[in-house]
C-alpha cells in the first residue's frame, strides 16, 4: 500500500503498522521550497519595513544624511523630542541592519560618532521621496484632517497618473 503525494509515491515507513504514513502534501518538493523561500523573503521584507518605517529611524537617517557624521548628543538635539533610550535603541538597530556605522574615538571621555553607510545613503534617497510627497500633499492632508475632525464625510477625489485632481 502506498500514499500518493504530489508527483511522488511514498511508501509507509513502518510496515508493521499499516496506518502510519508520512505526512502527505499537495505540492511537489520544488514548489514547497519556492513557497518557503517566498515566505522567508516576505517575512524579511516585513521586518525591514517595520524598522525603516519607524518615526525615529526616518528622522535619524534624514539627520545623518543632511548633516553628515554626528555625535550622539548633537544627533539627539537635531532630532528633538527623542529620549536617550529610544535614540540608543534606534541607532543600535540601524547599526545592526548596516545602515549606520558607529566610530568610537579612543579618547577620554569617550567620543562616539555616527554616520550613514552606503546602504543607509541609498535608503536616504527613498526617505527623501516620502518627505517630498508629504510636503506636496500637506495642504490636502490638513484639510482632510480638519474635515474628519468635524465629523464630515470626505469626498472621494480622483487623480490622474500625473497627480492632477480630476
Amino acid at each position: 500500500m502506498s500514499a500518493i503525494s504530489g508527483n511522488h509515491i511514498r511508501q509507509p515507513q513502518n510496515t508493521s503498522r499499516p496506518h502510519t504514513f508520512p505526512m502527505e502534501t499537495n505540492c511537489d518538493d520544488a514548489l514547497c521550497a519556492d513557497d518557503n523561500a517566498q515566505k522567508k523573503t516576505d517575512d524579511l521584507a516585513r521586518d525591514i519595513i517595520e524598522q525603516i518605517a519607524d518615526k525615529w529611524t526616518i528622522l535619524v537617517i534624514d539627520a545623518l544624511g543632511t548633516d553628515g557624521e554626528m555625535r550622539f548628543s548633537r544627533l539627539r538635539e537635531h532630532i528633538g523630542g527623542v529620549s536617550q533610550k529610544m535614540l540608543t535603541k534606534t541607532l543600535r538597530q540601524l547599526e545592526r541592519d548596516g545602515l549606520v556605522s558607529r566610530h568610537v574615538h579612543p579618547v577620554i571621555p569617550p567620543r562616539v560618532d555616527y554616520r550613514l553607510t552606503p546602504l543607509g545613503s541609498s535608503l536616504l534617497d527613498k526617505i527623501c521621496g516620502i518627505w517630498d510627497w508629504a510636503e506636496s500633499h500637506m495642504i490636502e492632508m490638513e484639510a482632510a484632517r480638519l474635515q474628519f475632525d468635524r465629523g464630515e464625510k470626505l469626498a472621494p477625489t480622483s487623480r490622474s497618473p500625473d497627480g492632477v485632481t480630476l
